[in-house]
């Protein structure tokens, strides 16, 4: 029997990822249980980290996963103290791993496409027809990143085309670097990525829509200006090598810095009416609450602050605040 059979036991697959055989026994397989006290949607960092703080709580936790993390190209992830240069991968297996110790939490693998709210709390079903009830729930869905109509993008998104200095950064500092934006985001990349690196190229994919005042501040920092606009990124594996222009010509580059735009992954969010804001993330307090009562969210969806850490602090905050909020209706 394959580990992926193993896994599957039952009828329910338990994750994307494969755990190790010998953890098995330690592993919380899906019952038949429908009612819980929270449902977490969303089962990587945050979504974990928030299940750990309400098991540890002694809340029978349900998280539903899909096992599509938006970081699952990523081949490292950087500045996360512990785990500084682990594969995302192994963070989320050694994670699951952890958290499925506790008997209060289990998991389901699965897409949830379906929210409605009820008497006691809230019912979430699955793509598959599974219908789940809880007290409480909690997004940790993360987002959808769109990627634009550029070719050899998408296959070198999280590995050469990068979002984030401080995750990344270091790994390419000194080495020719580009920033794939216009405007006022161009502008604070050059501010930014100058920091690790003087070999920075800005590529405006068409006209510059920079202020003349921001155009002659980035000249100053010797910082060209290519207003060419691109056909393709030219790749091996992800790693980029070339930039090629609609003109046939072609720039060296080790690492590109770009912000594609995003959606929330998850839209039961909005069925049930949890507001957004101008940025299109979940609007939430400083404990991680929604505009809707019951309903926390956390990581991704929630803040434009995109790193590993930052998504297991709040998802750990959405986890304690929550059971908070529970004690206090319970006493």
């Amino acid at each position: 029997m394959t580990r992926r059979e193993i896994i599957k036991q039952g009828g329910l697959a338990l994750t994307a990822l494969a755990f190790p055989l010998t953890s098995f026994s330690k592993i919380n397989f899906m019952t038949d249980t429908k009612n819980f006290d929270v449902i977490i949607i969303g089962g990587s960092y945050s979504g974990l980290s928030s299940a750990m703080a309400l098991g540890r709580s002694l809340r029978q936790v349900l998280i539903i996963d899909s096992g599509l993390p938006c970081n699952r190209q990523t081949p490292h992830s950087h500045n996360f103290i512990t785990q500084d240069g682990e594969k995302p991968s192994a963070i989320a297996e050694q994670s699951r791993l952890q958290v499925l110790k506790y008997d209060t939490v289990k998991i389901h693998n699965g897409l949830a496409v379906s929210g409605t709210k009820t008497d006691n709390g809230f019912a979430i079903t699955t793509k598959t027809g599974a219908t789940f009830t809880a007290k409480k729930l909690v997004f940790a869905t993360g987002v959808k990143d769109i990627m634009p109509d550029l070719k050899g993008f998408s296959e070198c998104w999280g590995i050469s085309v990068i979002h984030c200095p401080y995750c990344h950064g270091y790994e390419v500092k000194g080495e020719h670097t580009g920033i794939l934006a216009n405007g006022d985001v161009a502008f604070h990349y050059a501010q930014l990525i100058r920091n690790w690196t003087k070999e920075l190229t800005i590529f405006t994919n068409g006209a510059s829509t920079l202020t003349k005042e921001q155009t002659d501040k980035i000249k100053q920092h010797n910082i060209a200006i290519i207003e060419k606009e691109v056909a393709e990124l030219q790749h091996e594996n992800g790693d980029l090598k070339h930039l090629v222009f609609k003109d046939s010509s072609t720039f060296k580059l080790k690492a590109i810095y770009s912000r594609p735009d995003f959606e929330q992954h998850c839209k039961i969010l909005e069925e049930l009416g949890c507001e957004l804001t101008e940025q299109n993330l979940i609007k939430v307090d400083m404990f991680q609450k929604t505009t809707v009562t019951g309903v926390f969210a956390c990581g991704d969806n929630a803040s434009a602050l995109r790193a590993v850490s930052y998504a297991v602090a709040t998802g750990n905050i959405a986890g304690a605040m929550l059971n908070n909020q529970m004690t206090e209706e319970e006493f």
